[in-house]
C-alpha cells in the first residue's frame, strides 16, 4: 500500500509523514480486503491545519475524507474518523458494485475543462461582459456510471455535487446533495413526467 503524503503552506516531516500513513493504513486495512493506494494532502490556511485524504478503491470509485485541527496532527486524526466512518458505513455497497464491468465502465472518463469565475466585477480589470472572468482552471473527468454508483460516489466523497454520463443512455446527469439531507438527480435526457427504470412513485407527506 503506497500513501502520499505532501503539503501546501506547511512542510511534512518524517515524524507527521509516517504517524498520517499509519492512520490511513490501519483503516484501510481493517475494512478493504485488496491493496489501495492513497494520498494525503495537508494544508495550512491561517492558524487550522486542513488534512484530505483521498483513496482510489479498486472498483475504480474515489474515497474521500476533510479533517481540520489547531495543529497537523489533530487535522489529520480528524480526516482519519470521518474516513473509518465511511468505510463502514458503505462497505457492503462498496463491494456490490466491485465487479469488473462496472470498474471498465467508470474508468471511461471524458476530460471536461473545470473554471474558476468571479462574481465581483468592482475589484477586476475591466473585461468581455459577455463571457464572465475566469480567475482559475482546472480539470475534470465525467466517468460513466449507473445513477447507484453515481449516488455511492457523491457519498463517499466531500463533493457537494458529480456530474456522471448516465450508464443506460450515456446522457449528462448530475447528482447534488440537497439541504434537507437527500441527494438530488437531475437528468436532462429523462422526458418529463417520466418515470426513470426500476425508480418507485414518490412519497408525499401532509
Amino acid at each position: 500500500m503506497t500513501i502520499k503524503i505532501t503539503g501546501k503552506n506547511v512542510e511534512v516531516g518524517d515524524a507527521f509523514q509516517g504517524y498520517a500513513g499509519e492512520k490511513i493504513r490501519a483503516v484501510l486495512q481493517k475494512y478493504l480486503a485488496r491493496e489501495v493506494d492513497g494520498h494525503i494532502r495537508l494544508e495550512r490556511e491561517r492558524e487550522v491545519f486542513k488534512t484530505t485524504c483521498s483513496v482510489r478503491l479498486t472498483n475504480g470509485l474515489l474515497l474521500e475524507a476533510h479533517g481540520e485541527g489547531a495543529d497537523a496532527y489533530g487535522s489529520i486524526d480528524s480526516a482519519a474518523h470521518r474516513l473509518d466512518m465511511r468505510v463502514r458505513r458503505y462497505k457492503g455497497r462498496v463491494k456490490h458494485h466491485s465487479s469488473a464491468a462496472a470498474a471498465a465502465r467508470r474508468k471511461v472518463d471524458v476530460e471536461a475543462r473545470d473554471y474558476i469565475v468571479s462574481l465581483n466585477d468592482d475589484e477586476e480589470p475591466p473585461h468581455d461582459e459577455a463571457n464572465p472572468l475566469i480567475i482559475a482552471e482546472g480539470q475534470r473527468n465525467i466517468s460513466h456510471m449507473t445513477v447507484s454508483e453515481a449516488v455511492l460516489q457523491l457519498d463517499l466523497s466531500e463533493a457537494s455535487f458529480m456530474i456522471f454520463k448516465n450508464a443506460a443512455h450515456g446522457g449528462i446527469n448530475v447528482v447534488y446533495r440537497r439541504n434537507d439531507g437527500n441527494i438530488g438527480w437531475v437528468d436532462a435526457d429523462l422526458p418529463l413526467g417520466a418515470k426513470p427504470n426500476g425508480a418507485s412513485a414518490p412519497r408525499h407527506t401532509d
